[in-house]
Formats: structure tokens, sequence, C-alpha cells
């Protein structure tokens, strides 16, 4: 059985027409409209119809329906058992799970009402006791492992050998060798780790807070921000802690006390819960680590990954940090130097607070780019045609939007998909772009329908990209700065990755590959976004609609690396302290998960946390990624050098792309990574253009 985590970004797709003979709890819970969420083959979700009820009452539905698969496979004689009839199944009842599995999961990060997510975090829950209970099913486990002493099963080869070993291996990895008694101890363990991880995601999604600034404090922000964040009633300024709005204010207020207290607003999101639910799921999971026979949870979920130990990801962190060492003081000193100036005095210490400041007025200065400036050439509409516009020509692909969906929100957008080679439909997305109230508070794509063979037809991938970019406000556009263009780039390369499948199982769809590659095939397309011939297809002023000039981009791409070595040095220390909490590398007796933040931030990077401030409260990815954040500059590593064949052969070159979308994209987790990036490159990676890419 193959274990399924519990992230923000869980799988999903569709459920098959058949329907299961309704159980008292799907009585219970039903509806006399049709739920949105019992919906047919290669059809979209209804979302705007979706009531309270419906995705408990879909849950339900779901479930049963994977209890009949379990009951038919188990039903084999071993002697008589196949591929088709074993494993087959098993792949369509993840389907069947994922159908309302996904759907719900998207649901608890951005409807509007409180009643629904709440209910999709029930939902979720009751799915992840069902795949609980099924990882340590005996019965289950048997049939396996008696179709894999078939002669059909020694004789496997290829995606089909590659399907049944890691089911096996997954089974193993998932403490099936236990006595009973463990068995079901582990999964009370499983289960509770499932609701902490759901409460203390909920906790950083809902979370919301805000300041209130004078019009003295707001001296130095443009006066289009001025003019958004005022609250006439009130008479004041009114600045909440979503990004676009905290990012203006940090980036341009004279303020330093001000920004100081938004940030302080800002590290401390979800601090009062999250600061006691963190040091519960570590313990949970390494209670679970230890029942399996592991010294550290790092040390179990690495075994899984390309990196194979912990002690390989703790020689990758330290090298990267070194690497950076160099680079990052010499940014120091200059950031130093702009404080200085700035203040008349002898600067010899960064606070956060300052950091984005004095980022901006070196932009400024040294370099001649303004954000403000910048920004009038990346509206959001021009971004988006700009996206369809180059995934087009590279990697073969057109998009149709569609007229009046049925969304979760009036401001989600929705498009098709099309191969423009062959006209072919790929599948649907959809595009949740700005901030609102209790929704998701970063970037992310989100799998709701995963593609999926069935005989001679196949199952279209549904993806939703999810970001929070600033409203129009007034006359004045959704206006992107650089980075979140760059943002938009990489979101939009997983959601490629997900749609343009070819892979026949579920488990191996779109995204479904190693957690430490997933990430390769976004960073890839961050590129497209700082190259000269790219731009200019699509960076406009929003009002002339002339073409960003030259000396602009000069003076952009002079300014690119500027940060670039204290960026990634960010990076190497979440990638630590992910491994240091699930590497069992700190004492719980004598220091709290804060103090192993504030302890590492002080150890890598250059400037200084804010005091009695708790950033880790609010760092997602711990539970999603676990002991996995390292991955991001993993697999960036092989990105980077994939991107320096398009370097070679063109930026815009279709063969290349579409070389990249059918050896890479297509896939999914079919192959090994390791082995398509080696099939597009024609060699061993390296890292030279990763090094490169930061300037070094």
């Amino acid at each position: 059985m193959r274990k399924f985590v519990l992230t923000v970004m869980s799988l999903s797709l569709i459920i098959t027409s058949c329907i299961p003979p309704e159980s008292d709890a799907v009585l219970s819970r039903s509806v006399s409209r049709q739920n949105p969420l019992l919906y047919g083959f290669n059809e979209a979700v209804n979302f705007a119809d979706l009531q309270e009820g419906d995705i408990l009452a879909a849950t339900d539905v779901a479930l049963a329906e994977a209890a009949t698969i379990l009951e038919d496979i188990l039903a084999v004689p071993n002697e008589s058992r196949t591929f088709e009839n074993t494993i087959l199944p098993l792949d369509n009842l993840y389907n069947v799970t994922g159908k309302v599995d996904n759907p719900a999961g998207l649901m608890s990060e951005v409807h509007e009402s409180a009643v629904i997510r709440d209910e999709a975090n029930s939902s979720m829950i009751l799915f992840s006791k069902f795949m609980n209970d099924l990882s340590v099913n005996e019965e289950l486990y048997n049939a396996i492992v008696a179709y894999s002493e078939t002669d059909e099963g020694k004789n496997l080869s290829g995606v089909k050998k590659r399907y049944l070993d890691d089911e096996i291996r997954s089974f193993e990895r998932q403490g099936i060798a236990l006595p009973k008694e463990k068995r079901e101890e582990l999964t009370k363990v499983k289960n509770n780790l499932t609701q902490l991880l759901i409460e203390f995601g909920k906790n950083i999604s809902e979370y919301s807070d805000t300041l209130i600034v004078t019009e003295d404090q707001m001296e130095g922000t443009p006066d289009w921000y001025k003019e958004s964040m005022y609250d006439s009633t009130a008479g004041v300024y009114k600045i909440d802690i979503s990004f676009p709005s905290r990012r203006i204010f940090m980036n341009y207020s004279e303020s330093e006390e001000t920004r100081r207290a938004l940030s302080e607003k800002f590290l401390n999101r979800a601090a009062d819960e999250n600061v006691e639910l963190i040091p519960k799921f570590l313990a949970e999971r390494q209670k679970m680590a230890e029942m399996l026979g592991y010294g550290s949870y790092a040390a179990y979920v690495l075994e899984d990954r390309m990196p194979k130990t912990p002690e390989t990801v703790w020689a990758f962190e330290e090298e990267l940090k070194n690497v950076l060492k160099e680079k990052s003081s010499l940014e120091l000193a200059e950031l130093l130097e702009f404080k200085s100036k700035d203040e008349g005095t002898v600067a010899s210490e960064i606070e956060y607070w300052e950091l984005n400041y004095l980022e901006n007025v070196r932009a400024e200065e040294k370099y001649q780019v303004d954000e403000e400036e910048v920004k009038q050439y990346f509206e959001l509409k021009t971004v988006l045609s700009g996206l369809f516009q180059i995934t087009q020509q590279v990697f073969g692909l057109t998009y149709k939007p569609i007229e009046n969906p049925s969304v979760w929100h009036p401001e989600v957008l929705m498009y098709k998909m099309y191969d423009s080679d062959s006209g072919s439909f790929i599948g649907y997305f959809y595009l949740d772009l700005h901030p609102r109230a209790n929704k998701y508070s970063h970037a992310a794509m989100f799998t709701m329908v995963k593609g999926k063979r069935f005989g001679d037809v196949y199952q279209l991938p549904i993806a939703s990209l999810v970001t929070n970019f600033p409203k129009p406000s007034g006359d004045i556009p959704s206006l992107l700065s650089h980075d979140e263009a760059e943002t938009f780039f990489h979101e939009f390369g997983h959601l490629i990755h997900g749609l343009v499948t070819t892979a026949d199982y579920y488990v191996y769809s779109g995204t479904g590959v190693d957690r430490d590659f997933v990430e390769a095939p976004s960073q890839i397309m961050e590129n497209w976004v700082w190259n000269k011939k790219t731009l200019r297809l699509f960076a406009k002023h929003y009002e002339t609609g002339e073409t960003i000039p030259d000396d602009l981009l000069d003076r952009m791409l002079a300014a690119k690396n500027k940060s670039s070595a204290g960026n990634y040095a960010f990076q190497v220390f979440l990638g630590t302290l992910d491994l240091t909490l699930h590497d069992g590398k700190w004492d719980p007796n004598n220091e709290t998960v804060v103090d192993v933040a504030h302890r590492l931030h002080k150890d890598i990077l250059s400037w200084n946390e804010t005091p009695k401030t708790a950033r880790i409260a609010s760092f997602g990815h711990l539970a999603g990624y676990a002991a996995g954040y390292y991955g991001y500059a993993w697999s960036s590593v092989l990105a980077q050098d994939m991107f320096s064949v398009f370097e070679e052969e063109g930026v815009l070159n279709p063969e290349t792309g579409r070389r990249f979308r059918e050896i890479v994209l297509a896939p999914g987790g079919s192959k090994d990574p390791m082995d398509l990036v080696r099939e597009f490159l024609g060699r061993e990676p390296n890292n030279d253009a990763f090094m490169k890419s930061l300037g070094l």
C-alpha cells in the first residue's frame, strides 16, 4: 500500500461510475440534489453549488466504493492473481478516494465558509484514517506478495515492476511486519498525527492580523498604496499581514519602528497555538520512526529519497552554506554601507525589519531599479498572457477561458488546456489569484484530479493554482513585482507538470514524483522571467502598451544576484531547521522549537532574527515536507542544469521544449527522476549552471 502523506498539496482524482450500496452513514448525510463532489468521468466539480454536508456525504460514498474495491481484490484466489485483478484495482481505489479527498483539501484552504472548511478538514481525517488502516492491512499485503510470486509477477518489467516493488516496499516501511498489537498502536499514532497536522495548517491559513498606522508612519510608501490602505471611516491606515499589503510597507515605509511592529505581527502568525503543536507532531513522528526501527523520522523519510540518509543531507546543507558564505558576507557589507549612510552612523548589524527596506534602497541607488517603475510592466493580465504565449511556443500548449465557470469564489478563473499540435484536450485548471480572509496565504498548486488510463480512454487531470497577488485598486490594475511574476511562473510550472502527464497510473501521474524532484519542473520555469527575449514578449506598460525598455532590463539583470547568496542561505536555514527537528538534533527538555529556530538563524544567516517572535509557528512546510525541505535546493541544481540546455538550443526552441515535456514532464513518477534528467541532458547532471545562476 502506497503511503500518502497529508500535505497542503494533497493528491486527487475522479470517482468511477460504479455506485456502491448506500450505508447508514451515507443515508444520514444524503442530500436531495446532485452532490457536486460526485461528478462524472472527465467532468469538473460544480463548486458554486457546494453546500454544507456535501463533502462528508461524498466522502462516505468514496470510502464505501473504496471498501468494495478492496473486498474484490481480496476475493481473488492467490493462484489466479494478475496485475489487472490485484494491482490495477488498487490504483483505482486510490483514484476513487482522491476524487473527493483532493477537492476537499483545496476547499479547506480557500472556501469562504468556515463550516465548509471545517467539514473539509473532517473529510481529510476520514480519508487519512482509511489510508492508515490500509497501509497495515495484512490481507492486502499478502495478496500483493502472492501476486509477486506468480510467474507473471516475477517477470514484470518497466513501470509495472516499479509499481509492484514500490507497493511491497511501502507496506514494509509502514510496519506490516510488526505484531498486530504494534500495528494497531502505530495506526493510532498516524491518526493522531493527521489531526495535529490538519490543526497546524488550519491555524496558519485562518490567521489574520492588522496594524493600525498613522499618516506619518506611511511616509515613503507609494500614493496608490496609501489610498488602498486608508480606512476613511476610521481615519487611519490599516495594514494587514497578507503578502501584497505587508511587502510594500516593509519595502518603502521610512518608519523603522512601524516596520518592526508589522514584522512582529507577521512573524508571530499562529504562534499561540502552533508553538505548542509543533513539538507534539514531532514527538508523534519520532514515535512512529522508532516503532518502525529507525533512529529518527529523518532517517525513515530519507531512506526512500535520493539522498538515502540524513548524513547526506547534512553534508549537502553544510556544503551549500560554506559555498554561500563569502558572497553572503559581501552582500551584508554592502547593506551595512547603505544603512550607515541612511542613519549617519557606522552600522554593524541588520535587523529583519530593515532587510527589505535596505534591499530596496540598494536596488534604487546602486542599480537604479525602482520596483514601482518595474511593476508598471507586469500587469497580472499581461503576465498571464505571457505565460500562455511562452508555454504555447515552447511546450505546445494552448488555453481557452471558460465563461461563467462554477467556482468557489467569484474571482476564480477557469481554463481548458489543449495540445497546440494535435488540438487534443489536456485538462482543466483554476486560477485563484488574490488574497482574502481565511484563504491559503502563500502560493501553491493543488492537484484535484490526476490523469490516469482506463483502457482506451484517459482521465483528464484538473488542478488549481492558488496565489495572493495584489487586487486591482481604483483605476490601477493588479501590478506584480518582478518577484511575484517569478512566483507565478514557478507555480505555473507545477500546474503544467500536473496537467501534461501521460502516466497510466494514479500513483505516478503528474507531480507524483519523488519529493526531492517535484520542485525542479517549477524552478526551471523561473528562468523565463529573467530572459530578455521572453520578457519582451509580455512585459508591457499597463497604460501605454510600451515594451519594457532595454535599459531597464539591463539594470534588472545587473541586480538579479544582488542578494542571491543571502536568499539561498535562508533556504539553507529552513532546510537545516527542518532536518534538525526531524533528525533529533535538539533536546526538547532544554530548548523550545523557537529556541532551535533562533539558534540556527544566528548560525546561518547574516541578519538578525526579531526577538520575541516565532517564525517557525507559520513554517507550513514542516507539515508537508517533513525532513524534505532540503529538496528545494536539491532540485534547483537539477532545474538549472536542465535549463542550460534551453540556453544552448534557444529559450523558445519548440523542439527542446517538446522534448522536455515528453521526457521529463509527461512520465510523472513512472520512471526514476534521475533517469529522466540524464535522458534530457544526454549526460550526468552537474552543479555548474546552479552556481552560475547564483552569480558564484
